[in-house]
């Protein structure tokens, strides 16, 4: 096990001297439970002070709306416990239903919401008249937490988001600068470079969640929000470009021909460009890649219309990396007015997946797992059955976003019967000898330091929080000594209790495999290929829509790899299939955007293509399976679309050029190993 680095250490510190200081600050104003306060810090502790600062806001908000909630229920139905326990039950499901629809770090508002409602309302059952006095309490005792250790992580040695975003950039560029130059030189891609070319798309979501809290940051960067987006827009773009050109020159290289002339020293110029060389020279770039345009009419073959496929998506490949290298550069100034107009037409419009099914399915389970927890505390009358319903909640919330969430689950109940066991020793061996509040935070620290050590570590994270989080409230420290074995053996059962009830509720409701939510990806990606392809002409296909498909299906890809790769499924050949559909999508709106240009005789074989197109995919979707073999009759209705546009007359090939590599790009992202296109034995070239 390495030793902790001196960053880690950093943070432990200031997040024990923030928990001392809201601690003692608690005692000082008389709040009802200072415990919750110094709990809070360490809840909301991050190392980066931009997402400290998001999550107190985040929890602020939640907590606000959490105890808005329990003021609203708990007095109206105060006569009715099983009417209440059911309402607090909905509230806690439909809030994390909410959550798990928004999977960027705003979802803790909601979630947080829930399981704080819980939280007030249901130790507020027996005195409801009390329960707007306890929700003030609660968000002042949480709100002082937050001020407290955000203010300390900020003055104190901060660590801001800029930075650390700046060097995820390069790392991500220069990684996808390998690849680039990996597949303009045509290597192979053995396990490793496929490995790294899936991360890229990983990392190119980690970049997206770091970018969520840099409004909250510190650093320069933070006016550069904007400039961030547009570059992640770049990204989802690069990555199927680059798929794209890989594949073209493996069609280029199969049966052995020769490469066209002039190719291979484009791609070399091209590769040599993409680390650092000048932005005059993209201009030089493109000129030379146009200079290698074929001409492409009713004669012409399939290895004319791939090299000119190939051509366009270089000249986007250069246009992104222009601009990404123009971008970073940009943030790293900290934004601003730009000085120059960006080569590539897009729009920040990325998206995350969502699946209302299976957020559905979570908040139901975290209603029902709370709902059995409460008919066992009204039956048995058993008056620490609140804690047990408070803990159940707060357990089926934080684990929902997990394909089986149980494991972590009873993870979290092991640390939290370790929390309990150190508790004891401080409450009954070591508290009391301890008469003032210096000795206090000395005896607290060998802990509590720990604890902040393994909260820095992402590897530790949780175990860290659990550790914490429960020995603070569990201790439920006051200003005098007053600890109650009975109170505290009570208190320790109903988390058991609690804990052990949502793992058991999850494992018969919620619980699904990895391979099963890989498929469930798979399919949704299959809907939206559907969804496209039935699209009526004259709907917008613009640059917008682009982004928003590529950002959406990177976003699966990302999701499904992992899940992928703890299944039988085989991780590199579905993840290769789902970057195939991401440059099918992307083509399939090309044809949709530039339909509306075709002369009337080619209408009838684009319309029949797409309607095809949507029958697959939905076909596919239904049945759900990883590997479908594509019907041949969908082959030969390309082939006619692309007979069709190509047989127009020379005035209008120059508009028709995108539609027809757009139809390319479907055909090699269906039909790999497909004989090549061959054009009608009856054409007579013009």
């Amino acid at each position: 096990m390495r030793w902790p680095e001196l960053d880690a250490w950093v943070f432990s510190v200031k997040t024990f001297a923030g928990a001392m200081l809201a601690l003692f600050i608690g005692f000082g104003i008389g709040l009802p439970r200072p415990y919750w306060a110094m709990a809070t810090a360490y809840i909301v502790a991050q190392p980066l002070t931009g997402a400290m600062r998001s999550k107190g806001v985040f929890r602020v908000c939640g907590t606000l709306l959490g105890a808005v909630g329990s003021v609203a229920l708990v007095p109206n139905l105060a006569n009715a416990p099983v009417l209440l326990c059911l309402a607090l039950a909905l509230w806690v499901g439909a809030c994390l239903f909410v959550a798990l629809l928004d999977r960027t770090p705003r979802s803790y508002v909601f979630m947080l919401a829930g399981y704080t409602a819980a939280i007030i309302g249901f130790p507020s059952v027996t005195d409801p008249g009390a329960i707007f006095d306890t929700a003030i309490a609660r968000t002042e005792e949480i709100t002082l937490g937050i001020l407290c250790t955000t203010i300390i992580g900020g003055v104190v040695l901060p660590r801001p988001v800029g930075p650390v975003l700046s060097l995820r950039i390069r790392a991500w560029l220069r990684d996808a600068a390998r690849w680039s130059h990996e597949a303009l030189s045509g290597q192979p891609a053995d396990e490793a470079r496929l490995a790294a070319r899936r991360k890229l798309a990983g990392d190119m979501v980690e970049i997206d969640m770091l970018s969520t809290h840099l409004a909250y940051d510190i650093s320069n960067q933070q006016r550069a929000t904007r400039w961030v987006r547009e570059l992640q827009a770049r990204m989802a773009s690069l990555l199927p470009v680059l798929a794209s050109i890989a594949d073209r020159l493996a069609a280029l290289r199969q049966g052995g021909g020769a490469m066209p002339q002039g190719l291979g020293k484009v791609l070399a110029d091209v590769s040599g460009w993409i680390p650092a060389g000048p932005p005059a020279e993209a201009a030089e770039l493109r000129e030379a890649i146009g200079r290698l345009e074929p001409t492409i009419d009713a004669a012409a073959g399939w290895r004319e219309m791939v090299l000119s496929s190939l051509l366009l998506r270089l000249r986007e490949l250069v246009d992104i990396w222009q601009d990404c290298r123009e971008l970073w550069r940009h943030i790293e100034r900290g934004g601003g007015a730009l000085p120059r107009r960006l080569a590539f037409r897009t729009q920040a419009a990325l998206l995350r997946h969502r699946d209302p099914r299976m957020a559905l399915l979570s908040g139901f389970a975290a209603g029902v797992a709370v709902l059995l927890v409460c008919v066992f505390w009204i039956g048995a009358g058993w008056e620490n059955g609140a804690v047990a319903a408070e803990m159940g909640a707060v357990a089926c919330c934080i684990f929902a976003t997990l394909d089986d969430p149980v494991p972590a689950i009873l993870s979290f109940l092991f640390y939290s019967l370790v929390a309990i066991a150190i508790c004891a020793v401080y409450l009954f061996a070591v508290l009391p000898m301890v008469h003032d509040f210096v000795i206090l935070a000395l005896v607290l620290a060998p802990a509590f330091l720990i604890f902040g050590l393994l909260i820095a570590n992402p590897a530790t994270y949780g175990t860290g929080m659990a550790l914490s989080a429960n020995t603070a409230t569990l201790m439920s420290l006051q200003d005098t000594y007053n600890a109650d074995f009975p109170v505290f053996a009570n208190n320790a059962i109903a988390l058991v209790v609690g804990v052990a009830t949502a793992a058991a509720v999850t494992r018969l409701i919620r619980s699904v495999g990895a391979e099963w939510s890989a498929r469930r990806l798979r399919r949704a990606d299959w809907a939206d290929l559907a969804e496209v392809a039935s699209r009526p002409a004259g709907s917008r296909q613009g640059a917008r829509e682009r982004a928003a498909l590529a950002g959406l299906m990177l976003d699966r890809l990302v999701i499904a790899v992992p899940r992928l790769a703890l299944s039988d499924a085989g991780a590199d050949a579905a993840a290769r299939a789902m970057m195939a559909d991401v440059r099918i999508g992307l083509n399939m709106l090309d044809v949709q955007r530039l339909r509306r240009t075709l002369p009337d005789q080619a209408q009838p074989s684009i319309d029949a293509l797409l309607t095809a197109l949507a029958r697959y995919f939905q076909g596919r979707a239904r049945r759900g399976g990883m590997m479908v073999t594509h019907p041949a009759p969908l082959l030969e209705r390309i082939d006619a679309a692309l007979a069709s546009v190509a047989a127009n007359p020379p005035a209008s090939r120059r508009r028709l050029g995108g539609l027809l590599l757009a139809l390319v790009g479907i055909r090699r992202g269906l039909f790999p190993d497909a004989p090549d296109y061959r054009p009608p034995v009856a054409v007579v070239p013009a």
